[in-house]
């Protein structure tokens, strides 16, 4: 018996019928585009997020505890949803919202006991608030009997995170958790939504390293930078980024003033640059995604704004060891303003790799770093708990 199962049936006195685990996601490249029709290379990632349940008529509502948030128990109606404005309850509207967007197609879901364990560190840039969407969104067609699509469940969750947490996120980080495919990369065309696994080679490893500065992509900053490219859109005159080249911003330049252009920038040479990576991934041309993940990351920091200086650092840090060491590229991951940063290294050099960050970290900023390897890993999934045979 796991050590989950032990804590649900310590908590609730029931034991768990349901299995859930669904994985974080990293990207490679192609930030802050899959909300305006780029594409974008994430893989679904090891540490995950695990839910356990049981339908349970005794329950009131839904009633949902996380190991990793204190000993208290939420109640969350079946039928009547509000956003938590409480910061500390803050996270259940990831859940309320999945709830919601079911409930306005008219599913109700039974009473049940919820228990959530997670490998996955919060704000830390790996889409831990997908995967507990993703998560909740298993656990009620698994409730209810009826399973949707990959595609269609992760839609209604991005939904549930523009309409109950205020995030006006793109597609891919529900896609990547939802569709993930173990030691695949997934091409997302964040345009007509089409999904190309691609194969990342056995020889490499994806090194994560997370920062600890938390972000919180709620407060703002992420939707300003959606307003930017939205605002820069309409001086362009053009009704999609897929449709606009560099020659184009650069005769627009006056127009759209410094801050503008420079999103804009960002935005044209991040897509090229997405799709020179899936080119470069196809043809084993491993010595170039060094350069495309470099130049991505210094378009991030310097025309989107949304690295930090711990970002800046491990990123710096990761080609101070060297691509003639194994290194072969390293970029910040997800929507910045702290979190993680993702490293590709050959495999054999990984322990290596993780040491001189670890070491390097600690020299510049007096902190631990979590930092760990990871396989490309499989998507989200759902499983019935078979009770033991009794052994009377």
């Amino acid at each position: 018996m796991s050590a989950a199962v032990k804590q649900f049936r310590a908590r609730y006195g029931v034991e768990p019928t349901i299995r859930i685990e669904a994985p974080g996601r990293v990207n490679l490249i192609g930030e802050h585009i899959d909300y305006l029709d780029g594409w974008v290379m994430p893989a679904a990632i090891e540490p995950r997020i695990t839910l356990l349940a049981a339908h349970d008529p005794s329950a009131c509502g839904i009633e949902v505890w996380s190991a990793e948030r204190g000993g208290m128990v939420h109640q969350l109606s079946t039928s009547e949803f509000k956003v938590r404005s409480n910061p500390e309850e803050a996270w259940l509207n990831y859940l309320v919202g999945v709830l919601a967007v079911y409930g306005d197609r008219g599913i109700r879901v039974p009473v049940c006991r919820v228990g959530i364990f997670s490998t996955l560190p919060s704000g830390a840039g790996l889409s831990s608030s997908a995967a507990l969407e993703t998560a909740m969104a298993l656990l009620v067609e698994a409730l209810i009997g009826k399973q949707t699509s990959a595609r269609e469940r992760a839609l209604l969750c991005q939904k549930a995170e523009h309409d109950w947490v205020g995030v006006p996120c793109g597609i891919m980080d529900q896609f990547a958790v939802g569709m993930g495919a173990e030691d695949y990369l997934l091409k997302i065309d964040c345009r007509d939504l089409k999904v190309e696994p691609t194969p990342l080679p056995r020889a490499v490893s994806l090194v994560i390293a997370d920062s600890g500065v938390k972000h919180a992509l709620g407060d703002g900053e992420y939707r300003k930078r959606r307003d930017d490219c939205e605002a820069a859109l309409a001086v362009l005159e053009a009704s999609s980024f897929r449709d606009v080249s560099l020659e184009l911003v650069n005769q627009f330049r006056s127009e759209l003033g410094d801050r503008l252009f420079r999103r804009v920038r960002h935005v044209v040479t991040e897509m090229r640059r997405a799709g020179d990576f899936a080119n470069a991934l196809k043809a084993g041309q491993l010595d170039d995604l060094g350069r495309l993940m470099r130049a991505g990351h210094d378009s991030l920091k310097n025309d989107f704004e949304v690295s930090c200086a711990e970002l800046d650092f491990l990123v710096d840090a990761g080609y101070a060891f060297g691509p003639d060491r194994g290194q072969l590229g390293s970029r910040m991951t997800g929507g910045g303003f702290g979190g993680s940063t993702v490293h590709l290294v050959r495999e054999e050099v990984a322990p290596a790799f993780l040491k001189h960050l670890k070491a390097e970290y600690r020299r510049a900023f007096d902190v631990d770093l979590n930092c760990f390897v990871t396989r490309a890993a499989g998507a989200a999934k759902c499983e019935l708990i078979l009770s033991a045979p009794s052994t009377r």
